[in-house]
């Protein structure tokens, strides 16, 4: 069964044929007119272990942490309590 993730760009993703996940980079954007248009979130996907399977993702943190939750099947909901058993 597929699950489909949507990227900060539009862009869709199968959940199910992510491979490899890269290490989560920042770095500063800048548009044409050289202004600053503030910190970015980068992560490196990889669906297959070629290079050409390969997907750069960028987005804000919030975005970029969405993507990685819901990739990562990490629910919304509070973890619930440990259950203690007394002796």
């Amino acid at each position: 069964m597929q699950r489909w993730l949507k990227l900060p760009d539009g862009r869709f993703i199968d959940g199910n044929r992510v491979a490899s996940i890269g290490r989560i980079d920042t770095f500063m954007r800048i548009d044409e007119d050289g202004t600053d248009r503030g910190l970015a979130y980068s992560v490196n996907l990889g669906t297959d272990f070629t290079r050409e399977s390969h997907v750069n993702v960028v987005g804000t943190k919030e975005e970029i942490y969405a993507l990685m939750r819901a990739l990562l099947g990490a629910s919304g909901a509070a973890p619930a309590e440990p259950k203690i058993d007394s002796a």
